[in-house]
């Protein structure tokens, strides 16, 4: 029983650290920068999260973006 539990805590750890690096950083890091945080999702599932987050620090603040 406690080893079932146990498992299942890992598991959603898991899945929590894969829905951060996959979905949460790269929309967080484009909606910082003024940019679509759902197109670079899109873009960090289909190619690598890491190469989505290097594209977004490489390109920085979108300079047509409006400001609030």
């Amino acid at each position: 029983m406690l080893e079932t539990v146990f498992t299942i805590i890992i598991g959603l750890a898991a899945l929590y650290v894969v829905l951060w690096i996959y979905i949460l950083l790269p929309a967080g890091m484009a909606t910082k920068r003024g940019r679509s945080a759902f197109g670079w999702v899109v873009l960090s599932l289909i190619f690598s999260p890491i190469l989505a987050c290097l594209l977004l620090l490489l390109l920085g603040d979108n300079p047509n973006a409006q400001r609030g």
